[in-house]
This record gives structure tokens, sequence and C-alpha cells, in this order.
């Protein structure tokens, strides 16, 4: 397994996606890096009711025709299996997830498969109704994106939505005890970056973790560019300029953020930092799309299709066989800041983040 500093591995020469004569057929999922693989990422759909301007144009998205998602009994299939594995902690994420009708039932079917942590990532404004409903039915806590503490600002970037619906949404989503809280924030040069002291002062102030995050190449428009990128050490740099901070990161966690609590004891911020310091070297997630491909890497277009398998006949011992070449066929790294660097046909609302 990997331990040590977080590094990023080089993508460098790999053995292809057919060299599986070493892939241990029992124990947990491991890739030939050494990297055990605890951690899925569940994306129930592809659609939003928000077009956030890093993320989907504003008009003229095509969405997948219903049939094409996954049903809840063939997700709740796929996590059982994984389970079995050794994957210990699950996300539902989307698009957002909160617009898949009946998402608490599917919670329900998840948490009770018994993993570890059951987690959600979601924009927030469907959440203020539903928190204590999520609670019940076994979810443990939520991610909830904010990309701006100003509401016409908040509101030029998402171009939809309201951000006091998403402030309501946080302190609903803590009187249901879906803690701890963590807020994302999705920086862009010369849009929000003014506001990452006003963040630190939010994380202050109402001891959430607000994590930074690095604009990536995953926007349906492909307008990325680097100029537009702040990145994590600026970030660290321009609070610690103010608030000294102190790193709380293990350097073995699988997690992407790298922790920091404010010297004073006063609250935490995290770093995500997957463009500029990527952490390939301790990655520990496998991806299901909502149309049924499971990915080993989120910039990576390889996908083992998990849907033909289940509305074929396939077994058990079928699905567990491709989630773990699926993990074996991992490349050591993503590749973001090679020369040969090919952006992922699909973004991310379509992969599931």
């Amino acid at each position: 397994m990997v331990t040590g500093v977080r590094v990023a591995l080089s993508r460098g020469p790999s053995r292809g996606t057919d060299g599986f004569d070493d892939m241990p057929l029992e124990g947990p999922l491991v890739d030939r890096y050494g990297r055990v693989h605890d951690d899925l990422r569940l994306s129930v759909t592809d659609r939003c009711n928000l077009r956030c301007v890093y993320c989907m144009p504003n008009e003229g998205m095509t969405f997948l025709p219903r049939q094409d998602i996954l049903s809840f009994e063939e997700i709740e299939r796929v996590s059982a299996v994984a389970h079995s594995l050794g994957v210990r902690s699950v996300r539902i994420t989307g698009g957002e997830p909160l617009v898949r009708r009946g998402i608490c039932d599917l919670v329900g079917r998840i948490a009770r498969l018994g993993f570890d942590d059951v987690a959600l990532t979601t924009n927030g404004t469907k959440l203020a109704g539903m928190a204590a409903e999520l609670a019940e039915a076994g979810l443990r806590r939520v991610n909830i994106s904010c990309d701006s503490l100003r509401p016409e600002r908040f509101a030029d970037i998402r171009r939809r939505g309201r951000m006091d619906v998403v402030l309501d949404s946080m302190d609903a989503a803590e009187a249901a005890g879906l803690t701890p809280l963590k807020v994302n924030v999705v920086l862009l040069r010369g849009r929000n970056d003014d506001e990452i002291l006003d963040f630190a002062a939010f994380a202050r102030d109402t001891g959430r973790v607000v994590r930074f995050i690095e604009y990536m190449p995953l926007d349906a428009e492909g307008h990325w560019s680097r100029e537009q990128l702040v990145s994590g050490r600026e970030v660290y740099e321009r609070i610690s300029a103010v608030w000294p901070l102190e790193a709380v990161s293990d350097p073995g966690d699988p997690a992407p953020a790298d922790r920091y609590r404010f010297s004073d004891g006063n609250g935490e911020i995290g770093l995500i930092s997957t463009v500029t310091e990527p952490f390939c070297g301790t990655c520990n997630r496998l991806r299901l799309t909502a149309d049924g491909a499971v990915r080993n890497c989120l910039f990576s277009d390889a996908e083992h299709p998990v849907r033909d398998l289940l509305r074929g006949g396939g077994s058990d011992e079928d699905l567990a066989m491709l989630l773990r070449r699926a993990v074996w066929a991992k490349l050591p790294g993503h590749g973001i800041n090679d020369p040969g660097f090919l952006r992922p046909a699909r973004s991310m609302s379509m992969i599931g983040g």
C-alpha cells in the first residue's frame, strides 16, 4: 500500500489494460501500484438544476435517456458487491443527486449494506427540506457547494439558484446531524478569488470546513485554462498571512484535501490541489457513472460497462471480476501536467464528482 508523503505518480508507461496475469483474485481491490481502493463515488444522475460556469453551459445540455440510467436496484447491487470487496465508504454524487426522485430511498438502501460512511455532495438548493429525511435514511455527512458569499456574484457563477437558500441548507444539515459540514468552493481567478479571506473568515465564524478546489479541466464547454486556476499554494499563502495555519493532514491519508487548522484553534480549511499538486499516489477511489460505467480515475476515458453486465444476466462474481479488472488497469497518475494530456471526453456532471 502506498505510504509516506502525498505525491503524484507520473502517467508514465503502463502494462496496458490487458496485463491481468498478476491480478489478485481475493482480498481488497488493489491496483498494480499497491493502492487499495475502498472509496466508491456513486453518480445517480447527470442532471442538475444549476448551470455553474465551471461545469455546464447555460443552455443546450443533452442529458442521458432515463432508460440508460441505472435503477436503484442496480446501484444497490453494485454497491453490495463493492462492499464485499472491501469498499468501506460511499459518496453519492451527480449532477445534482437530490434531483433524482426517491433519493432518500436509495440512501437507505446503500446505508443498510453496512458501509462505514455514507456521504453526499450537493449544490444545496434542495437540501433544506430533505436533510432530516436523508439523515433518518442513514446519510452521515454532506458537502455543500458554495462559490461566493455575495448574492449577485453567487447568481452570476451559478446562473440559477439563490445564495440564501444554500446557506439555509447548511443550517438544516447541521440541525439534522449531517456533520462535519464541508463547504466546497471552486476558485476562478478574476471571478471569486478575492473572496478567499471571506471564506476563511466564514470557516472561523461557523466552524464549517471550507475546502478550496482548484478549477479542473472537466467543464462541458471546454473553456478551462491554467490562467483561470488559483493554486492551493496561493490560497494557503493568502490565508496564512492573515491567520497562520498549521497542517493536520496525515501524510498517508487518501482523502483529496490537504487539511489545515488555524493556529489559534478557531476552525479548519482544506485545499484540493488536483492540478498543481496531484495526489495520485494515495488515490483510493473508483467511480460509477449514472449510466453504469466504472471509471478508475476522474481524468481517464477508460470505462468498464457495468450496466451491460447487469442487464445481460451477469452474476455477482462477474461483477466482482469487472471491479477488480477496472482497478487493476488504473494508470499511475492522471497526467494533467504531461505534454500529451487529453482532457476527458465526459465533463464532471456526466462522470460524477
